[in-house]
């Protein structure tokens, strides 16, 4: 179960909303670190997501399987709508949109797998971990490429340790085309959590498969989970913070290359 996940949400909805009053107008109105979304529209897309959790029947919903497409659909319907409106929404349906996510860990509910379009097939519980990376990630990368304060948040180790198990289960099914290609595993050291995943190819032409501890004989990349959050996610280069060691560097570079989490 990924309960902890639920806890670390809660405290990065707190960190929104404390972020959100804070914000001025021309704040609001900047452009963030996704294309062609102001910072109001990465907040509308925050509380959207905690909408379509809770209540789905009762907002705008794109029907592609391609996630980010269908994520555009609830913010361009409110385009127009004023900044504190959208914070409204976003207090509504935090609270409501968490109260749902807690309800997936319990049984039977929290092990039956669904699928969410090229994010893959996944067990319900884990989807707590999904919108903590969601928070994670708009607040400090997207957000924070606008707003310094935002940027500045804490890193907190308990929020990134979920949002580093929902990148990882998720990577193999979102990267599985890019991945194809690649020939050479590579362990993950997060240096700010203490951890390692090895990555590797499957046998016999098997989807990709991640595992605790590091694996002998490839390399090794290390870095921080707050700048894995970035480059995982096409945001940078994992050359500008991560470092990559080991015989087959060069062949474990193209797998690291092929890392595009949603």
């Amino acid at each position: 179960m990924t309960k902890a996940a639920i806890d670390g949400l809660r405290a990065e909805q707190a960190r929104a909303l404390e972020l959100m009053d804070s914000l001025t107008a021309d704040e609001w109105s900047a452009s963030s670190g996704c294309d062609g979304w102001r910072v109001q529209d990465v907040v509308q897309h925050m509380a959207a997501t905690f909408h379509g959790i809770a209540e789905p029947a009762t907002i705008e919903r794109g029907e592609s399987h391609d996630v980010e497409e269908n994520a555009e659909v609830p913010v361009q319907a409110r385009r127009d709508w004023t900044s504190d409106q959208v914070v409204a929404e976003y207090r509504e349906w935090s609270d409501k949109g968490i109260a749902a996510l807690a309800a997936m860990q319990e049984p039977p509910m929290a092990e039956m797998v669904v699928p969410i379009g090229n994010l893959g097939s996944h067990p319900l519980h884990i989807l707590g971990n999904a919108i903590a990376f969601d928070h994670y990630c708009h607040l400090r990368h997207d957000i924070g490429a606008a707003v310094q304060r935002a940027a500045d948040l804490p890193r907190d180790a308990a929020v990134l340790d979920a949002t580093v198990e929902w990148m990882l289960g998720g990577l193999p099914q979102m990267c599985a085309d890019a991945l194809s290609n690649c020939t050479l595993g590579v362990n993950l050291s997060f240096t700010d959590l203490g951890k390692t995943a090895a990555l590797q190819p499957g046998a016999d032409g098997e989807p990709w498969q991640v595992s605790d501890g590091a694996s002998d004989g490839v390399p090794t990349a290390s870095g921080s989970a707050h700048d894995f959050v970035s480059w995982a996610t096409k945001r940078a280069d994992w050359r500008d913070t991560w470092t990559l060691s080991g015989d087959g560097a060069d062949a474990a570079a193209a797998t690291l290359d092929a890392f595009n989490v949603i």
